[in-house]
């Protein structure tokens, strides 16, 4: 008979005490295929419990394929093959977290300030979704995204970037990372993709992880060399025309002109652009979105809110020409919207009440006087007489060059070491650079204020002794 120890003060119920003990006995061997059980009755009386404990027990047991039931003859023990054995002694460890450094001044470009997100005005719009939408917030949205926020993305579009889009044609997803994968789907692994050497390196790691085969293309002072992507033989090009990163390029249009016509010479030749931080233009008119020259439906156009609000909300879309989007809906209609119908409402009236558009203005001004603040301590710590600032007047990040005589490694490893974070142009290499390249280093501005600009600049003279 079985006889398990059972505790009415534990916390676990009566019935998945008996049934765990049942159940390793099975796994163990000592209940073996065909023995039968005690009858319920029997096996209360035996433990002194109720009936229903045991009968809670056997159902399980029943559900999980551990016994069998023969009307009238009782329980038996179902045919089963020995549980692998534990390979592991024990519960796991949790995960490690990576770690980053600590820098008292950061010049990284991976990050925005907190400090000047709208919380207060965020807040208020995502309550009133909870209020006013219950209808519609907690279905399936749409697999394009909502339509109130694909609207309103077209709207800003054709206001800021030139680009007349229907709503229609435009899909929101959860980054960057998840519409450049969906892309590689509807494309083809078969094509070759180009991306920009130097460049952004996580869109070389994405394609490549998608299982396309990548080709790093070279650039000159005006941007990617058009010329390198037939001896390449590459079908498909991500680029950064408004402002490269990291190099600052802004490519002319003569050269955007090139690109579209290497795009129309032959069927299945498309070009991804990338226009990740397009609103900070810092002089002059923001300059018109590859796409809203394009006249062959060859540009798919790619853009973010994670520079322009906070790189947690998640929120991207692309911009597709009408033949791919008839083929898209063909093809993944069946898939889900990545993004919380939540956010894609609140963000939807965000844009909608021109709460967007002044946080824009109001970044830009924050940015463009950190971005100042920088050139003017770089002026009086003397740092211009061993190095020049370059990457447009566009963007939020500078590139620094060197004189020749530096190493840009070394440079960042000694701006380490007095709590200043830089990164060498280096990283975003995918091929070893050209020798006559100068050493430069990568600043961004947005994490840096600009009363701290002296200070930071101050400490890189002290560090690398110019």
């Amino acid at each position: 008979m079985l006889t398990p120890i059972l505790d009415s003060s534990a916390s676990m119920p009566l019935y998945e005490q008996l049934y765990r003990h049942i159940r390793g006995e099975i796994e163990a061997g000592r209940l073996a295929a065909g023995e039968r059980l005690p009858s319920k009755r029997a096996l209360a009386a035996h433990l002194k419990i109720s009936v229903v404990t045991v009968e809670g027990a056997y159902n399980q047991l029943l559900a999980e394929g551990y016994l069998r039931s023969q009307p009238k003859r009782g329980f038996f023990v179902q045919a089963a093959e020995a549980a692998p054995a534990r390979t592991s002694p024990g519960p796991l460890p949790p995960p490690e977290e990576p770690t980053r450094p600590t820098f008292r001044y950061n010049f990284s470009t991976s990050a925005v300030d907190t400090a000047l997100f709208p919380f207060a005005t965020w807040a208020k719009l995502m309550r009133e979704v909870l209020s006013q939408q219950e209808d519609t917030l907690l279905n399936t949205p749409h697999p394009q995204g909502v339509p109130e926020l694909r609207e309103a993305i077209a709207a800003h579009l054709y206001r800021f970037r030139g680009i007349r889009a229907d709503p229609a044609q435009i899909v929101v997803g959860a980054g960057s990372e998840v519409l450049t994968s969906l892309l590689v789907q509807l494309l083809g692994r078969e094509g070759r993709y180009g991306v920009e050497n130097p460049g952004y390196t996580k869109t070389h790691r994405i394609l490549g992880s998608c299982g396309a085969q990548v080709e790093p293309i070279p650039l000159d002072d005006q941007g990617l060399v058009v010329e390198e992507l037939d001896r390449h033989k590459v079908q498909v090009v991500h680029v950064t025309p408004s402002h490269h990163f990291p190099l600052g390029i802004i490519m002319p249009v003569t050269r955007r002109q090139a690109l579209l016509r290497w795009a129309a010479q032959q069927p299945g030749r498309y070009i991804l652009e990338d226009d990740y931080d397009s609103e900070f233009r810092f002089s002059g008119r923001p300059i018109p979105a590859l796409q809203s020259l394009d006249n062959g439906e060859r540009v798919i156009y790619l853009n973010t809110f994670a520079k322009s609000l906070a790189p947690s909300l998640r929120i991207s879309y692309m911009v597709l020409p009408p033949h791919l989007l008839e083929r898209w809906r063909r093809e993944f209609w069946f898939y889900s919207s990545t993004v919380p119908s939540f956010e894609q409402y609140a963000l939807a009236r965000f844009m909608d009440r021109g709460h967007f558009e002044r946080h824009l203005n109001r970044t830009r001004t924050r940015y463009k006087a950190r971005r100042e603040a920088l050139l003017a301590a770089a002026r009086d710590t003397g740092l211009t007489q061993v190095g020049s600032f370059d990457g447009g007047d566009a963007g939020l990040h500078l590139l620094l060059w060197m004189d020749r005589r530096w190493n840009e490694q070394e440079l960042a490893a000694r701006a380490a070491e007095v709590g200043v974070g830089v990164s060498p142009l280096s990283i975003c290499d995918l091929t070893p650079p050209p020798i006559d390249r100068p050493p430069a280093l990568i600043m961004g501005y947005t994490r840096v204020a600009a009363e701290d600009m002296a200070p930071a600049l101050s400490l890189l003279k002290s560090a690398w002794g110019f």
